[in-house]
C-alpha cells in the first residue's frame, strides 16, 4: 500500500476564515447598532431606550434599510462559513467535543485566574460553548427576523415560534445574547493581542499531520518532540 502523504502545514486561520470572520463581523454589528433604532420605535421592554448616539439609521425607516442592507451578507455569509467549516472538518477540530467537565474547569481557572492562552490551537471548554451557541443564536435571529420582517409571507416560519409577538421576544433575547457574545469576545481579543493579530495574519503555522501508516509503523512518530536518530 503507497502511504498516504502527509498534510502540508496550514495556517491557524486560512485567508477564507478570516474573510468570512469580518464580513460576519462587520455585519453583525451592523445590525446590531440599526436593530436598536429600530426597537427604540417598536420597544419591547416599556423602561429600555437606546440613545442616538450608538445606534445605526438616525431614523426607524433609515435603519431598517440598514437592517436590510447587513441582513444579507450575514446570511449569505453565514451559510457559506457553516458550508466550509463544515466540508472541511474545521467545526470539529475547532468545537466539539464540548464536555460539562471541561467547561466547570475553565470556568473555575478563569475565576483564579489561572486561564491560559499560550495554545492557540486549542479552544477551552467554554470557548466551545460560546462559538457553538452564537452560531445557533445567529441562526435562530435570521429565522425570527423573517417571521418579524414578513409574517403573512413566511407565516410557516412565524408557525414555528408559536406567534409574532413571540418570535419578537426572542428576537430581542437573540440580539442580548449576541451583543453579550461580542462584548466578551472584544474584551479577551484586547487582553490577548496576539488572537487578534491571528485573525488578521493568520497565526502561527499547524504542524503537518503525520500518515496513519507512518504511525502504526512508528508509533514513536507520534510524539512531534521525538528526535529521529
Amino acid at each position: 500500500m503507497t502511504p498516504s502523504p502527509a498534510r502540508p502545514p496550514r495556517r491557524l486561520h486560512p485567508f477564507a476564515v478570516r474573510l468570512m470572520h469580518w464580513i460576519n463581523a462587520v455585519s453583525v454589528l451592523m445590525l446590531i447598532f440599526s436593530g436598536w433604532k429600530i426597537y427604540d420605535d417598536y420597544p419591547i421592554l416599556s423602561w429600555l431606550r437606546f440613545d442616538d448616539a450608538i445606534t445605526l439609521g438616525g431614523h426607524p425607516e433609515t435603519a431598517l434599510q440598514w437592517h436590510f442592507f447587513a441582513m444579507w451578507p450575514l446570511a449569505l455569509n453565514g451559510l457559506v462559513y457553516l458550508a466550509y467549516g463544515i466540508a472541511s472538518g474545521r467545526f470539529v477540530r475547532r468545537f466539539l467535543p464540548i464536555r460539562i467537565g471541561d467547561v466547570v474547569a475553565t470556568l473555575r481557572d478563569t475565576l483564579h485566574l489561572r486561564l491560559g492562552h499560550d495554545d492557540l490551537f486549542h479552544y477551552n471548554g467554554v470557548q466551545k460553548l460560546l462559538y457553538v451557541g452564537v452560531i445557533a443564536v445567529v441562526i435562530l435571529q435570521v429565522l425570527t427576523g423573517l417571521a418579524i420582517w414578513k409574517p403573512v409571507q413566511f407565516s410557516e416560519v412565524v408557525g414555528i415560534f408559536g406567534s409574532f409577538q413571540t418570535a419578537r421576544w426572542l428576537h430581542f433575547a437573540g440580539m442580548v445574547a449576541i451583543s453579550g457574545f461580542v462584548v466578551v469576545h472584544v474584551a479577551l481579543a484586547l487582553a490577548v493581542p496576539k488572537t487578534l493579530l491571528a485573525m488578521i495574519t493568520g497565526g502561527p503555522l499547524e504542524p503537518a499531520t503525520i500518515p496513519v501508516e507512518t504511525m502504526r509503523a512508528n508509533p514513536m512518530s507520534m510524539n512531534p518532540t521525538s528526535e529521529h536518530r
